[in-house]
């Protein structure tokens, strides 16, 4: 069935900002721990993106206009969640792109894609996360409100603006503290390696996410495997915004046989 092309999707999971009429591939975006579909706004946006791409975000349940709604704090959970959603959107190549608690969602929807739909996906991007086979324990989602709150200004990726208002905080960490949740407790069970290429991007002074952590998901992939480094912590593409979107526009353009330059600053 092909998918509506309208920019309100019927679907209350996905965003779309910038419909395609005859896309030839559809980048699927997950957000962050505490993030939202408009993360991925920008990147929709982009002029600089190949222009056969369609974009989609994932809008997590409880924030923005899914605020009343109730809080996942299952990575499997929500990884079956998504690729329902996904199943009107696979009538052309799709790629997968998750940053942070969202590269382990968009490598969990990619197993479960590669088990349901023949040819699916064609690429996965993971960003400022390890690899899930290597380990480390977390309990950041067990600190009280303020050390939360001191724990978003390290990490960056949130409006300060927002950490300084009472009100907002009170939207911001149950949301937050679920995110955590979900992806502390989330634990990864080996199976067969994906079929399709693995970009892994990575900040190269992320203490969340140290470089031999994340050339590690070369082993969840039978198909090629890169690594692009950019200067930067945890949120470094917030940074190197157009860094970032070539890397992906050339790798879309791969998928698609076009041609695309690159005018990056990974290394």
């Amino acid at each position: 069935m092909p998918a509506p092309h309208t920019a309100d999707l019927p679907d209350p999971w996905l965003r779309r900002f910038r419909p395609r009429p005859e896309p030839r591939v559809r980048l699927v975006c997950f957000p962050h721990a505490g993030g939202s579909a408009t993360y991925y706004h920008a990147l929709a946006q982009s002029p600089t993106l190949t222009p056969a791409a369609e974009v989609l975000a994932v809008q997590y349940p409880g924030r923005q206009d899914r605020r009343r709604e109730q809080l996942m704090d299952s990575i499997p959970e929500l990884a079956d969640r998504i690729t329902a959603s996904l199943t009107p959107y696979d009538d052309c190549p799709l790629a997968l792109f998750g940053h942070s608690m969202g590269a382990v969602l968009a490598f969990e929807v990619a197993r479960r894609l590669q088990e349901r739909v023949e040819n699916q996906p064609h690429r996965l991007f993971v960003s400022g996360r390890r690899a899930p086979s290597r380990f480390r324990r977390g309990t950041i989602h067990r600190l009280g409100d303020a050390e939360l709150v001191d724990e978003l200004r390290r990490v960056g990726g949130t409006d300060p603006r927002f950490l300084d208002d009472e009100e907002l905080l009170a939207e911001i960490i149950p949301v937050v503290r679920n995110d955590y949740r979900a992806t502390e407790e989330y634990r990864w069970s080996p199976s067969s390696p994906l079929k399709c290429p693995i970009t892994a991007l990575a900040g190269d002074r992320d203490t969340q996410a140290p470089l031999d952590d994340v050339a590690a998901w070369r082993q969840h992939t039978d198909g090629p495997f890169d690594l692009k480094v950019f200067s930067g912590k945890h949120f470094y593409l917030d940074e190197h915004r157009q860094g970032v979107i070539d890397v992906v526009s050339k790798a879309l353009a791969q998928i698609t046989g076009e041609h695309e330059p690159v005018r990056g600053t990974a290394r």
